[in-house]
């Protein structure tokens, strides 16, 4: 039974407050962790070690909220929009991205490493298949967009196939077998590429390359996403359920977390190829399902901050490491320590100056044009 219309409405207008804590998190997280591999202060490697799990979160969000637009219309009887989706998702993501890319290419000196990938790696979202930090080291955090892109181009024609076919009710059918297959595609790279080169000086960049990078082995949370939304718009009981119990939601969350904190430290062994994974997007999954029901204390509790930082944090992703290798170029010169807690704050000020200029000229412009294009 779908959700009333009232209820929905009040769903809509909340749920993103709870989540803005979750975005402001997670690129928060991404930002410390990409900054060990700048001039640091010590204790960025303590708080941030464990911050590549940013990501994950992004994909347990991105699956959340992406599916649930779409879950939302079949509950209310609605016909998908393949082209209202897709022109929504390319003029959100595409423009300010290809802005990046050609600074990239334009301007060397921008560059935080040596080498880039072809262009056209980086035009098809390809880039996560393949990479090599050995030979790439400028952009390579793109990895993750091209996921979310092949995410955003296979989901809502899955949808659209299991709702034409009356098979909805089956999609826990496809979920369950795409988590399997994410278990033993993972085992199996481990055993027969990684395994054999345990003693390899190159073992890190083949775990990036084989296991962290590619999509097939990345999905946990994504599908996590997915997951919490088809439960909650599809079965508004289970959203009651939840209501009712939010908190210990989230505090189960935070327990997961914490044993895949053990789990995957350090990051590059077996237990984080086979279980790690999927253990961080069920904790940050158990999380979200919290933070989005009316009874949890984050579900309104509004900050400027978060709010502000959840705004900006596409264009912060897509800009953080060079403004990081700029401002550190350019204040290393003038005397300022690299590892020095001044140097961290003028690199991540800097950052949210380039984001601010990408909002202001390149997303507003890019919102501009895409509302016209929704409504012709």
């Amino acid at each position: 039974m779908p959700l009333s219309n009232s209820t929905a409405a009040i769903t809509d207008q909340h749920k993103l407050l709870g989540l803005d804590h979750l975005r402001a998190l997670a690129i928060t997280y991404v930002l410390l962790f990409h900054y060990q591999k700048f001039g640091h202060p010590d204790w960025v490697e303590k708080v941030g070690a464990f911050g590549w799990t940013g990501v994950d979160l992004f994909f347990v969000l991105s699956g959340y909220l992406i599916a649930g637009q779409l879950f939302s219309q079949i509950a209310r009887g609605k016909a998908l929009s393949m082209r209202k989706f897709f022109i929504k998702r390319f003029f959100r993501i595409i423009p300010p991205y290809l802005v990046v890319v050609m600074l990239y290419f334009a301007f060397p000196p921008l560059r935080e490493g040596e080498h880039m990938a072809s262009l056209w790696r980086y035009l098809t979202f390809t880039l996560n298949f393949n990479l090599d930090l050995r030979n790439i080291g400028t952009f390579t955090h793109a990895w993750s967009l091209c996921i979310e892109e092949q995410f955003y181009l296979v989901l809502p024609v899955c949808i659209l196939l299991l709702n034409k076919l009356n098979m909805g009710k089956k999609a826990i059918y496809v979920l369950s077998g795409l988590f399997l297959s994410g278990f033993l595609i993972r085992y199996f790279n481990w055993h027969y590429f990684l395994e054999p080169n345990l003693q390899s000086d190159y073992f890190w960049a083949l775990f990036y390359k084989i296991i962290y990078y590619p999509t097939y082995n990345r999905l946990d949370g994504l599908l996590v996403g997915v997951s919490i939304a088809g439960l909650y718009t599809l079965y508004p009981s289970v959203k009651d359920s939840a209501n009712k119990h939010s908190h210990l939601l989230m505090l189960t969350g935070l327990i997961v977390l914490v044993g895949s904190y053990f789990v995957c430290t350090p990051q590059q062994t077996f237990s984080t190829t086979v279980v790690g994974y999927p253990l961080i997007a069920a904790g940050y999954g158990f999380i979200t399902a919290a933070v989005v029901c009316p009874s949890n204390l984050f579900y309104s509790l509004k900050s400027w901050l978060t709010s502000q930082l959840a705004t900006l944090s596409y264009a912060i992703y897509l800009v953080h490491k060079m403004a990081f290798h700029v401002t550190q170029d350019l204040l290393v010169k003038r005397g300022i320590d690299e590892n020095s807690n001044l140097m961290l704050l003028a690199c991540l000020c800097s950052t949210i100056a380039f984001a601010l200029l990408m909002r202001y000229t390149v997303e507003r412009a890019s919102m501009k044009l895409r509302n016209r294009f929704l409504t012709t």
